[in-house]
């Protein structure tokens, strides 16, 4: 029986799709699944969750199914596991990961990977993360990591650096850029071939065919009409000056770059939101997932697996049946792409097999892609660097290299921001350095 101990399964919604992915491929579904939080009550409903799609299911003879557990002991879930699935969140605070820069006139969409909010959650968040790799070390050395937790390059990167655990970085930017691309084109999805490669949230489609033609003669012609360029501004924009189509979403690639969110005027332009606390505190209050998914196990509603376009099950399935699969996924830069520093966290093409995943061999990206993406590595590394030696100076320079940060804000403005986001929370980083 193969063990996955999922650490955060309280992110109900999500851990719901990895469930259910899981239990949709045979070779997986009479898995050992270990969920693992340090909220008892969102536990026990991904628990109850999980167990009605067991049974819902059908799959499987009675006693060979999938066996559910969980468990707020980290320990016990990683204890002999063969995979360990991470999407954790530590001291998750939009007033401070966005409301403080937003006062500073730093307006981030997501704020989670990049910018002043993507660093100290890195701070906050990429500690915890080691601490579960060295747990790894001690009760299940050989278990691949299939980690969620953003920001996924700072994340990645430390890992790789400070541990010796195997591990990928994974997310559905790539993918459902695919899709996308697919509907401004008037394709199938399974009609559309790509070659991928750069970091997380801006990795470049290099190559884009439909049915083994290039279609990017095709997607030219879609930007051309006002509605489709609506419909994905920042990155048409991007295409259209730099050449590529880029993997993350309008709303979230904004902030990667110094060009679109400066100014309200630029923000306008561009269909961008301001980023709201006070609506996203309301949001959150209101927020009746939890309620819905209480009130389904109540039903009689069958609640079968349904796959998604996740890769961790994926990625699990080929490992237990050699089915070969090719991916992006994030890893560490050993030559894969030769114009971005040798070691950093880049996306490539990956081939997984039951021997593991095999990073595909990328060579130079079109250079002012890469000077694009070597602009937030370089915010990247300074992040790890603060993280591993518990260095806030180097933390306020990764602040201060941020693209968007440095396109409004002087060096003393940027200081005395980074300065109010630790200090606001002391809990975290009253014992580091300057």
């Amino acid at each position: 029986m193969v063990k996955i101990a999922i650490i955060g399964a309280g992110s109900v919604v999500f851990t719901r799709r990895l469930v259910g992915d899981i239990l949709s491929f045979p070779a997986l579904s009479d898995s050992h699944i270990s969920l693992m939080d340090i909220d008892g009550d969102r536990l026990e409903l991904v628990r109850g969750l999980s167990v009605r799609m067991v049974r819902d299911s059908g799959i499987g003879a009675p006693g060979v199914q999938a066996k559910i557990e969980s468990t707020t002991d980290r320990e016990r879930a990683l204890d002999g596991a063969d995979y360990v699935i991470t999407t954790i969140r530590v001291g998750d605070d939009d007033e401070v990961d966005r409301g403080i820069p937003q006062r500073y006139g730093i307006d981030q969409a997501v704020g989670d990977t990049i910018g002043p909010g993507g660093v100290i959650k890195g701070l906050r968040t990429v500690p915890v993360l080691l601490d579960i790799c060295r747990d790894m070390e001690r009760l299940c050395p050989e278990a691949w990591l299939l980690n969620y937790t953003n920001p996924m390059a700072i994340a990645c990167w430390a890992i790789n650096d400070a541990t010796s655990i195997r591990n990928v970085g994974l997310c559905h930017s790539v993918q459902n850029t695919a899709g996308k691309l697919a509907g401004y084109i008037g394709a199938d999805d399974d009609e559309l071939s790509y070659w991928t490669a750069g970091i997380n949230h801006m990795a470049w489609f290099l190559r884009l065919e439909r049915n083994g033609q290039d279609a990017y003669p095709a997607l030219r012609e879609a930007m051309a009409s006002p509605e489709t360029f609506a419909k994905d501004t920042v990155r048409f924009d991007v295409m259209r000056h730099f050449g590529y189509f880029v993997s993350e979403s309008t709303r979230h690639m904004s902030e990667y770059l110094p060009y679109f969110r400066g100014d309200g005027e630029r923000m306008e332009r561009y269909r961008l939101a301001p980023f709201d606390v006070a609506a996203r505190e309301r949001q959150q209050r209101a927020d009746t997932h939890y309620e819905d998914i209480r009130r389904e196990l109540q039903s009689d509603k069958l609640l079968k697996p349904q796959r998604t376009n996740e890769y961790a099950a994926y990625i699990m399935d080929s490992m237990q049946t050699g089915t070969l699969r090719r991916m992006n996924v994030n890893v560490r830069n050993e030559g894969l792409i030769t114009n971005l520093l040798e070691g950093s966290c880049v996306e490539v093409p990956c081939l997984v097999d039951e021997m593991g995943v095999h990073p595909c061999h990328v060579g130079d990206l079109p250079e002012q892609c890469a000077g694009l993406i070597r602009s937030n590595i370089n915010v990247q590394a300074l992040a790890v660097k603060a993280i591993l030696e518990k260095d806030l100076e180097s933390a306020t320079h990764a602040i201060m290299l941020d693209p968007l940060t440095a396109s409004v804000l002087s060096l003393d403005n940027a200081r005395q921001m980074a300065n109010e986001m630790f200090a606001a929370q002391p809990e975290y980083f009253a014992p580091w350095t300057r």
